[in-house]
């Protein structure tokens, strides 16, 4: 089977019992942190609706929430973290179902993750407005987060060759879908059958086959394609619960289109789109509609790149950044970036500590700053948590 089902639209999971409505929207929980120094970012722990999410942090600052595409983690934004955290505050997230959050059996949907999304927002963010960055179906989540965040929570999303929906069945209007329709629905059935879904699940969780989907039809660049990053996937997809997550989304509800979100889309939008992607074509309908989109919605901005694949963010970090930063900067115009911040930071403990010698109180942000350059230890600050709470600051990255 192609993997393509999944790359671009929940039919009732057969595995599933959908999550009770009344869960609580979220349980806030400490972060349990994890230091990858070596790595240049943190990963910590939170509980929602019971469940175990994973996420990264790198830099401090105006906050950036990424978020991965099908069958992937926040260790695909391994480049933004670094990159990034240089100048913001970036969380890069586990979805529920993917990389080291929980894998229980229910209905995954679109609508599930953008509730995820909007709570981790209102959990993490401390009030200030977050920039979405998505790839594939998690562009399609920020884009379903943007429309359902409070007024303000949003300052800018980020498209990254968004799908138009949680699998094929939502891409409408395009021949190739079309045509291999009744397909899909022969595929939708076999996989309902354990047997067929197990032995199919199987043979694609195999170091050798992820490598090859990756290299043939994902990446341009198959030296992208390393050891690491195939650990990173075939790690979750070993954990239980990972085939029934996989048969969820290839035959769940696609979910709603880009263009039923676009007009009630809040700030501007900037959408990167790799040129030689075979599981959302440039000349696709969502390629096509975003594409003319700037002719229509004043504050977006599409750019093409040339020879770049699906995961363009990996593939061509480089050239990813170089539309990415300046977007970015001025999106953000005004707001102290982590760099300033460090020296902020450096400057207020160097002055209180030379006129009294007692311990300075500076915000959070401060000290992942000042730790990050080297310039604030431990001992000689006392970190204040938002809402005031105490609590541990991060490890250096």
């Amino acid at each position: 089977m192609n993997v393509r089902a999944a790359a671009d639209g929940a039919a009732v999971n057969p595995f599933a019992n959908p999550a009770p409505a009344s869960a609580p929207a979220s349980t806030p929980a400490p972060a349990s942190p994890s230091n990858n120094v070596g790595d240049g970012w943190t990963t910590h722990t939170w509980k929602w609706r019971g469940y175990t999410i994973s996420y990264k942090t790198a830099g401090c600052g105006e906050p950036i929430l990424l978020v991965h595409g099908f069958g992937l983690s926040s260790f695909h934004y391994r480049h933004q973290l670094r990159t990034l955290g240089e100048n913001y505050k970036v969380y890069a997230i586990d979805l529920l179902g993917f990389g080291g959050s929980s894998k229980p059996i229910i209905q995954y949907s679109m609508e599930l993750w953008r509730d995820l999304l909007v709570d981790f927002m209102a959990e993490f963010m401390g009030g200030k407005p977050a920039v979405l960055v998505g790839n594939s179906i998690g562009g399609l989540a920020c884009l379903m987060t943007n429309v359902a965040a409070p007024e303000g929570a949003v300052r800018g999303t980020v498209l990254l060759n968004s799908a138009g929906a949680m699998n094929n069945k939502g891409v409408i209007g395009d021949w190739r879908i079309v045509a291999v329709y009744p397909l899909l629905l022969l595929i939708d059935f076999l996989l309902s059958i354990p047997a067929v879904s197990a032995a199919l699940f199987k043979n694609l969780a195999r170091k050798e086959n992820i490598s090859q989907i990756l290299k043939d039809g994902v990446y341009r660049d198959p030296s992208k394609v390393d050891e690491r990053l195939v650990e990173e996937i075939l790690a979750p997809s070993q954990h239980p619960g990972a085939r029934e997550v996989f048969v969820s989304v290839i035959t769940g509800p696609p979910g709603p289109k880009p263009w039923q979100l676009i007009p009630e889309l809040k700030g501007p939008l900037l959408v990167l789109w790799g040129d030689k992607d075979t599981l959302t074509p440039a000349d696709g309908p969502v390629g096509k509609y975003l594409k003319d989109l700037p002719s229509k919605r004043p504050d977006t901005s599409f750019i093409m790149l040339e020879d770049v694949g699906h995961c363009l963010h990996d593939d061509r970090p480089e050239l990813v950044h170089s539309h990415l930063l300046p977007w970015l900067e001025d999106v953000m115009a005004g707001r102290p970036t982590c760099r300033q911040q460090a020296a902020l930071a450096a400057t207020a403990v160097s002055s209180s500590s030379s006129s009294s010698g007692a311990p300075a109180f500076i915000g959070e942000d401060d000290v992942v700053a000042g730790s990050a350059t080297g310039s604030v230890s431990g001992s000689e600050a006392v970190v204040l948590a938002p809402g005031g709470a105490d609590r541990e600051a991060p490890a250096s990255q």
